[in-house]
């Protein structure tokens, strides 16, 4: 069974910087894709950033480009989103999620399994 925990969220002042992680248990993650989203109240979910676990391969939104980081610790199964420049449009629920293919999707209906989701607030 596969089991992804987010922890990292919290309130932070604009131009501030948070560092969200999700680890990974309950398979071998070497041909997965890890994503990030996140969903703000009274909006569909959104895609973040994204990385094969393999390669390394990353995707990013175009709201995020510049300011976010995905990137993996392999021997320990955690997946990063590093957060800077934060604004108050960037305030929503995060979401980890994983897909079974290499292949870096955009689309949250691609993947399979969810995190529980870790609250981030910017302050304007």
């Amino acid at each position: 069974q596969v089991q992804l925990v987010e922890s990292g969220g919290g309130l932070v002042q604009a131009g501030g910087s948070l560092r969200l992680s999700c680890a990974a248990s309950g398979r071998t993650f070497s041909s997965y894709t890890m994503g990030w989203f996140r969903q703000a109240p009274g909006k569909e979910r959104e895609f973040v950033a994204a990385i094969s676990w393999s390669g390394g391969n990353t995707r990013y939104a175009e709201s995020v480009k510049g300011r976010f980081a995905i990137f993996r610790n392999i021997a320990e199964n955690t997946v990063y989103l590093q957060m800077n420049s934060l604004i108050h449009e960037d305030t929503a629920v995060y979401y980890c999620a994983t897909r079974i293919s290499s292949i870096v999707a955009v689309n949250p209906n691609d993947y399979y399994y969810w995190g529980q989701g870790t609250q981030v607030t910017v302050a304007s």
